[in-house]
């Protein structure tokens, strides 16, 4: 099976180690892997602040780059859920909706993937210790991936799992909102933080590196001991 990464913008930038493991992982599970290098930023961030014009010849570009691909599957619930978008951001053009569509039907976050293509539940973890996780508000509310994560974690070997409290409440980052209302984000923030550190888990882990990026600064920042680790690391351990 062919498989398109669509590594997105924090991985590239900051967390090149989830790109990794996300390549490692699938190609563990039979996929051939290629990384069109025409990639760029979805244009969400854009998109969201209000440039749509703008933001249009990003979405262009990521349409073209991987308008030959089987599969395109992204590590982050966030950016595959603006793939998902694009149909009703073009809605009406001729040329470039009918693509878009072609684009947002073959995109999966990496868990979907995993478990509604690939047919598979356990790949083969083993990491000892205690877990929490994080469900992103896009990854959830707005892509519809909810149980692909815990039925992957649930058959992670040594992993003994906790529910998060509050789990559905947002960490704070929402992309631009973190800047524009830094404030409420970092109360926010502070609340996920505490709830994850009073499960008693050494790693809370999560599928957007928008949230993790958050989290884990905030953690750090506060002197907290817990490990914040995105699922593709996760389910490489062995």
């Amino acid at each position: 099976m062919k498989v398109s990464l669509f590594v997105t913008c924090l991985v590239d930038m900051f967390q090149s180690g989830v790109g990794k493991a996300t390549v490692e992982l699938l190609e563990r599970l039979g996929c051939d892997i290629d990384f069109p290098e025409t990639q760029v930023c979805c244009g969400q961030p854009a998109y969201n602040s209000g440039y749509v014009k703008e933001s249009k010849e990003a979405m262009k570009n990521m349409i073209k780059t991987f308008e030959h691909s089987e599969y395109v599957v992204t590590p982050s619930g966030s950016c595959g859920t603006m793939f998902k978008e694009y149909p009703h951001i073009f809605k009406g053009d001729p040329v470039w909706e009918p693509k878009a569509q072609a684009l947002a039907d073959k995109t999966y976050e990496l868990t979907q993937f995993i478990v509604d293509v690939l047919k598979v539940e356990n790949v083969g973890a083993k990491l000892e210790g205690k877990a929490t996780y994080h469900t992103s508000c896009h990854m959830t509310r707005l892509l519809g991936v909810k149980d692909a994560p815990f039925k992957l974690l649930k058959n992670v070997e040594g992993l003994d799992f906790e529910m998060l409290p509050n789990a559905n409440n947002c960490c704070g980052f929402g992309g631009t909102f973190s800047v524009k209302m830094g404030q409420i984000s970092e109360q926010m923030v502070d609340e996920k933080v505490e709830c994850a550190v009073g499960t008693g888990a050494d790693y809370l882990i999560g599928a957007d590196c928008g949230c993790l990026m958050n989290i884990g600064g905030r953690m750090e920042r506060k002197g907290k001991p817990v490990r914040v680790m995105h699922i593709a690391e996760v389910l490489n351990s062995k």
